[in-house]
Formats: structure tokens, C-alpha cells, sequence
């Protein structure tokens, strides 16, 4: 799967290049908008994660010449600005979705995952793990046909293990996740969320693993090892 990852900023277009290509990704790097309109018009690249803050051209006119032009390459804006104006602006001027920085590099990639199964009319509304299925549709979970009731933080707990079922998720991430803004609230408050869920769970044929200095991950019990 081929990037082109428009950003002017030299230390977040090299981490940002370094993120993806761990995750399986091949980068290419524009730092303005007139080098990746000619960049985009190759039609080499399968996505296109763009920065709208870019010099030459920026985002917003790059997108909507793009656009203008018939190319219809999946493009992923990034930008510091975080008004809903501005989102607005930029999925207008044609962007399939936004990030606004900062952002978590597991929100990215898996952004980037499911805009390329849409394109390639494979989009999946149902993540799964032993019998426990989650329909990202309704945001709800199910033990076959019958709904399970979690918790608003059980809920997103759950919700960020079952995307990446046998693979681990920090402790810190979901500390962020489930906690987002709250103060006053230790770390150790999700191993009480994990513990109830375990519980919850247990009728679905999946747990709840704690791997020591890693964090967590969801798989199903007859799983001999994670990845």
C-alpha cells in the first residue's frame, strides 16, 4: 500500500514516514502542494495523507483542484486547526476524513486501514473475536444475536481491545481513552474496568490478557499465544 504523506514540517514528516512504515505502509514524502499535485496526478499512491497548513498550494486548494480534476485518491487531512469549521472546509473541498493534531498513531493507521477497504469494496462493519461481535454500525456488542450491556467505560475499554483482537494495547492508551478529560483519576482505575469485563465476557469465549509491561489484549480462549 502506497502513501504519499504531504507535510512541511521536517520532524513530523519524519516521524510520521518512520509510524507507517512499521505499520506496513511505503511513503512517499511531498513537503509543498505543488510538488504533490504533480505527485498525485502520477497516480502511483493509494492514499494520500494530506497537511493543509502546506506552502505553494495549501490543502484546502490542493484538495479542491484534485478533486476538480477526476482523481478521486483517498485523502486523509491533517491539520492543527481543530474548529468544526475547519473540518467542515476541509471534507468539503473534497477529503474523505480528518485528524486534527494531535493524534494517536493507532487512530491513523486504522483510519488509513479502513479508507482502502472502502475503496476496494471490502469495508468490514463487524470486528469479531471468539463469539464476542461488535457491529461498529449501532456501537454495539453482541454474544451472537443477544446485545451484552457494558458500561460507558467498559464500552470503550472493549471497544478499543476487539479492533486489534491478540494484539496488545498500552495501558496508557486506554487510560486516555476511557478517562479522556476526567481529573483526580489514577491509572490503576482500568484494571477494575478489565476485571469487571473479564466477568462480562466470560459467556463469549474471548478474555482479557495482561501482559506485564505491555498492557492488554482480547482473544479467544483457545489461542495458545498472541502475535
Amino acid at each position: 500500500m502506497n502513501i504519499l504523506l504531504v507535510e512541511d514540517d521536517p520532524d513530523m514528516s519524519s516521524a510520521l514516514m518512520r509510524a507507517l512504515d512499521r505499520r506496513g505502509f511505503s511513503v512517499t514524502t511531498c513537503v509543498d502542494g505543488g510538488t504533490a499535485l504533480r505527485t498525485i496526478k502520477e497516480g502511483t499512491h493509494d492514499l494520500v495523507v494530506l497537511d493543509l497548513n502546506i506552502p505553494v498550494i495549501d490543502g484546502l486548494h490542493l484538495l479542491q483542484r484534485v478533486r476538480s480534476q477526476g482523481i478521486d485518491v483517498p485523502v486523509i487531512a491533517l491539520t492543527a486547526r481543530s474548529a468544526v469549521g475547519d473540518r467542515v472546509a476541509g471534507l468539503n473541498a473534497g477529503a474523505d476524513d480528518y485528524l486534527a493534531k494531535p493524534f494517536d498513531l493507532d487512530e491513523l493507521e486504522a483510519r488509513i486501514r479502513a479508507l482502502l477497504r472502502r475503496r476496494n469494496g471490502s469495508e468490514d462493519n463487524t470486528q469479531r473475536c471468539g463469539e464476542l461481535r461488535f457491529d461498529k454500525t449501532s456501537e454495539a456488542f453482541y454474544h451472537g444475536d443477544t446485545p451484552l450491556e457494558f458500561t460507558p467505560r467498559e464500552h470503550t475499554l472493549l471497544k478499543a481491545l476487539i479492533a486489534k483482537p491478540r494484539h496488545a494495547v498500552t495501558k496508557e492508551r486506554l487510560f486516555r481513552l476511557v478517562f479522556s478529560g476526567e481529573a483526580n483519576v489514577q491509572i490503576e482505575a482500568i484494571e477494575v474496568i478489565v476485571h469487571r469485563l473479564r466477568k462480562k465476557i466470560a459467556v463469549t469465549k474471548t478474555e482479557i490478557m495482561t501482559l506485564r509491561g505491555l498492557g492488554y489484549l482480547l482473544r479467544e480462549l483457545s489461542a495458545e499465544r498472541p502475535e
